[in-house]
């Protein structure tokens, strides 16, 4: 178990958390959710020990381990990947560290062997024996093959270095797992597996995410953070979300019956206060009056963004055609021969492992990058707005948002322009702010507003839910699901996915293309799907065995 005991943090004059009060226990899956700013990483510092607190205390039962998910994706660069698995457990990796000292001297002295044999009592007692294959199955179940987990870090891919630090905070099974975003930069299969993993897990997990789907899946218990208090609620997050809800209209239900009853005393109480015959009611009322008390209903600090794409003229029948469209990138094919027709009624989610793909697919179709073999044509009617996965170039100058988003609009009134900036939460000041300063989360709404500012009726977004916190998925879902256009589109949020497409894409490791009309509930649940699993299993398992 791990509780805040009057937990008090002051950043300058601001009270991030006010003397708050909570227990985690074993067998529960806890989200910790809040606004943007509201302190949910910030929070699972404290409960690592990370960030002293101004007031209170953390305690863990004793004896118990703690496991973080680090953020710092360079800090094991010069280790095997293997060794910074078995990390997780820092104990048992001290101990094989020096068991090979030992073992690697040439004067091997009595001495020696007393403490070889110590250690070997204690790492038997931590199935360190085990170690190494229970560290493969996490990395191969987050989707490192076989081949890389005796490689060092600094040979692999961002992604591939996200789930191997993962793999390190699942490792030796810890008492208590803190997991900070767990599921970003994973593809859909392997945010999957963490699924599953994290549901038969037995002892305690505390994790923020802004995948929804996910909470729903993982968690027993939501912890909500507003205006510095943490509120705990049983149940997932949908259950979170209507509770909480459901709270908020009956105090309002409450305080208007209250409000009508104040009234009404209000009105006798004037009319006969001076009527000596009925001076003792009146007095009654007053007494009943002074009693009655409004419930205090703070809004909730989370904010939503109003995300609404209207394109400028209705999408004909001819949106898209792709005939054949390879692409070999550093001796690699990444693309071979893809060929599809979009409709005017479609939404397709690229889904599946293969990111770089799906990116260079849709830098091929925004004219970025010219394929190797094929061809594509737009429709005479289709206008396209693309959501780049990397917009680095797109903030590197000095400008305003405002003047970045002026530049982008048919019209140029300023008045025009800030009102689709605070339909994204750019109030006031904000419009004035230089875009090179902006936050991830900052300059994804400012892309969306670009978005929205050039009426297009074909929207290519890739991984836009990346930086964004719950309320703007949300929003985005929604502004998606409500489109009148054709949108294509790669995204990590299964319930994103699922509410919004109706087509589901999926480039396969070999650059070939799976194309089938159905939600995505529905394809990773059809047979399809299964053989091409199968399929790339068994390839694995031939390449391991040669």
């Amino acid at each position: 178990m791990i509780s805040a005991n009057n937990v008090t943090l002051r950043i300058g004059k601001r009270a991030l958390f006010e003397d708050v009060n909570i227990k985690f226990t074993e067998g529960n899956c806890y989200g910790l959710i809040g606004a943007n700013g509201a302190g949910k990483s910030t929070f699972l510092k404290i409960l690592a020990g990370k960030l002293e607190t101004t007031r209170g205390d953390i305690a863990i039962t004793p004896g118990q381990r703690l496991s973080v998910l680090e953020q710092d994706h360079f800090k094991y660069d010069a280790y095997p990947v293997m060794d910074v698995v078995i990390m997780g457990n820092d104990r048992l990796y001290q101990i094989m560290k020096e068991k090979d000292a030992i073992y690697a001297k040439e004067d091997f002295s009595d001495e020696d062997g007393i403490r070889a044999s110590e250690l070997e009592g204690e790492f038997a007692e931590m199935d360190g024996w085990e170690a190494e294959s229970n560290a493969a199955m996490l990395l191969n179940g987050l989707g490192i093959e076989t081949e890389l987990h005796y490689s060092e870090m600094s040979g692999l891919g961002g992604s591939e270095k996200v789930k191997v630090l993962l793999a390190k905070a699942l490792f030796g099974n810890p008492d208590i797992l803190l997991l900070d975003e767990p599921t970003n930069h994973l593809d859909l299969d392997a945010i999957a597996w963490l699924e599953e993993f994290l549901i038969n897990f037995q002892n305690t997990v505390i994790v923020v995410s802004h995948d929804r789907y996910f909470l729903n899946k993982v968690c027993t218990h939501i912890a909500d953070i507003d205006y510095g208090k943490i509120q705990l609620y049983a149940g997932n997050y949908d259950f979170w979300y209507e509770s909480s809800q459901l709270l908020i209209r009956q105090m309002k239900e409450a305080n208007k019956k209250k409000e009508e009853k104040i009234k009404e005393l209000q009105e006798f109480i004037s009319r006969f206060s001076a009527n000596a015959s009925k001076s003792k009611q009146a007095t009654s009322r007053k007494r009943a009056l002074e009693k009655i008390e409004l419930d205090d209903i703070r809004p909730s600090s989370r904010k939503y963004p109003y995300i609404d794409f209207r394109p400028e003229r209705e999408i004909g029948n001819e949106v898209l055609t792709v005939e054949g469209i390879s692409k070999t990138i550093d001796g690699e094919k990444i693309l071979d021969k893809l060929s599809f027709i979009v409709g005017h009624d479609d939404k397709i989610a690229f889904v599946g492992g293969n990111e770089f793909a799906i990116t260079t697919l849709f830098k091929i179709l925004k004219g970025e990058l010219e394929p190797d073999e094929g061809s594509y044509k737009w429709g005479v009617t289709t206008s396209v707005a693309y959501f780049p996965k990397d917009s680095t170039d797109e903030f590197s100058n000095d400008l305003t948002i405002a003047d970045w988003l002026t530049g982008y609009s048919a019209i140029k009134d300023a008045t025009y322009v800030r009102g689709f900036l605070g339909r994204m939460l750019f109030a006031g000041e904000d419009g004035v702010k230089p875009v090179k300063v902006l936050s991830g989360g900052e300059k994804v709404r400012c892309l969306l507003s670009k978005m929205m500012i050039s009426g297009s009726n074909c929207l290519l977004l890739d991984e836009p839910t990346n930086h964004l916190d719950m309320e703007a998925i949300t929003a985005l879902n929604n502004g998606l699901i409500k489109f009148p256009g054709v949108a294509l589109f790669a995204c990590h949020d299964h319930q994103f996915v699922q509410t919004t497409a109706n087509r589901i894409m999926e480039i396969l490791p070999d650059g070939s293309l799976i194309d089938k009309i159905t939600t995505y509930d529905e394809y990773l649940a059809s047979d399809e799907m299964a053989r091409k699993r199968t399929v790339y299993t068994n390839q694995n398992v031939e390449e391991d065995l040669e």
